[in-house]
């Protein structure tokens, strides 16, 4: 390009900047469905720079969603195989109402601590943008002096169309509670000297949205209102340890907007109040789907943890709990790199093992279920997690019992 060439295109762009907002171009909000070639965690990094959301990784290619602009931008790299635009037809089945939506969830925990009062409370942790408490359940044995037990926490629903995610915290509450009054010994001692929060769907307004048509829109963020006319905030993007890294954009049109600051959005701000307001919390686990893996610390970074013993915790933890669920055990960044996700800022801030499961399926695509796999899937994933999430809750009184040989100082407040 000549001198006045460029000299012309940027009086252009510079007149086109200067322009009223009245006069501004609509943002194509629809998301894309895409098979990205991809060989290795360094490529697959590049993709998730650019604000894809990568949900599907394979030796050669990543399947990914995201917007019109981040499409081109990987026809422009020559990356971009296969791709179409998300349609209604691709909503998830009728026959699936035996996921909980927030009406059902909140009768349901509400029903379960009201009647199992003597071992649970049920507590809003904070309200969403559009006003909605996100609850939180607490069992124990001592409620009164719970905070001197070990503490666990898990959650569910940080991405809208994560609808599995929420329902494997739901069933656990239940579980415990029933099997504890049933006399099931196992479970009466962890709740007796346990200290076992929930928090099943942190992200309501984005659960609600993605159904409140009758119609699946395969929403990831939240629902805030971004300049510019979109909305959304990923908020496993937006926590505060490593935010503003890579693979988290700075647009707020994509799948992994980060949001303005770490910490911006009132989903997040209650997590983060709610942890650091309970220092028992040793072990944190949050679920997601889907890829069917166990995933520690770090995301920000290729690098490992550096403290020998934290990694090594990790690592013989993850390895033992997929012996029960089958999924695989890595180091988050081993997939790709993802900054301010949730078990970074719990790990590297306050020092809680911390872990998150991608759940089922194992697969990527519509026809294998992807995001929706149908109802019928519930039972067994509830299932096939049951005993690691016992496990977790077995060890929050010393997680590094299991590199010592079962030994070393247990618990104190």
């Amino acid at each position: 390009m000549n001198v006045k060439k460029i000299l012309a295109t940027t009086v252009a762009f510079a007149a086109m900047t200067l322009l009223p907002m009245h006069h501004a171009y609509t943002i194509d909000t629809t998301q894309y469905w895409m098979k990205v070639r991809a060989k290795d965690k360094f490529e697959r990094s590049v993709i998730a720079d650019l604000g894809v959301s990568i949900e599907t990784t394979r030796e050669d290619f990543v399947i990914g969603l995201g917007s019109l602009e981040e499409k081109n931008k990987l026809e422009a790299l020559g990356l971009l195989e296969v791709s179409f635009p998300l349609t209604q037809e691709m909503d998830f089945p009728k026959e699936d109402a035996a996921f909980h939506n927030y009406a059902e969830m909140t009768e349901k925990l509400r029903n379960l601590t009201t009647q199992y009062a003597q071992i649970a409370q049920m507590s809003s942790i904070g309200k969403t943008l559009e006003g909605r408490d996100i609850w939180a359940v607490r069992i124990s044995g001592d409620l009164a002096h719970a905070d001197n037990l070990p503490a666990t926490i898990f959650m569910g629903g940080h991405h809208a169309r994560e609808h599995l995610s929420i329902e494997l915290p739901i069933y656990y509450i239940e579980y415990l509670l029933t099997e504890y009054q049933q006399g099931n010994p196992r479970v009466q001692r962890l709740v007796n000297s346990r200290d076992i929060h929930f928090v099943p769907m942190v992200n309501p307004d984005g659960a609600e949205y993605d159904i409140a048509s009758g119609n699946y829109k395969s929403w990831r963020k939240n629902r805030a209102r971004n300049n510019g006319g979109t909305y959304g905030v990923d908020l496993n993007r937006n926590y505060a340890y490593g935010w503003g890294g890579g693979g988290a954009s700075t647009s707020p049109n994509s799948e992994t907007f980060r949001g303005p600051n770490a910490f911006s959005e009132p989903e997040t701000q209650a997590i983060k109040k709610y942890v650091e307001s309970h220092e028992n919390i040793t072990v944190l686990l949050s679920f997601h789907t889907y890829s069917q893996l166990i995933l520690y610390p770090w995301g920000h970074v290729y690098d490992s943890i550096a403290n020998t013993r934290d990694k090594q915790v990790h690592e013989v933890m993850a390895k033992k709990m997929s012996e029960w669920n089958g999924y695989t055990p890595q180091q988050s960044s081993e997939l790709y790199i993802a900054s301010g996700d949730t078990t970074d800022w719990s790990y590297g801030e306050h020092k809680i093992i911390s872990f998150t499961f991608e759940l089922d399926p194992g697969n990527s695509g519509w026809g294998s279920g992807g995001f929706y796999p149908g109802a019928k899937v519930i039972p067994e994933v509830q299932q096939k997690n049951l005993e690691p999430v016992l496990y977790l809750i077995e060890h929050s009184d010393n997680p590094y019992r299991v590199i010592d040989n079962g030994n070393g100082p247990i618990f104190k407040p």
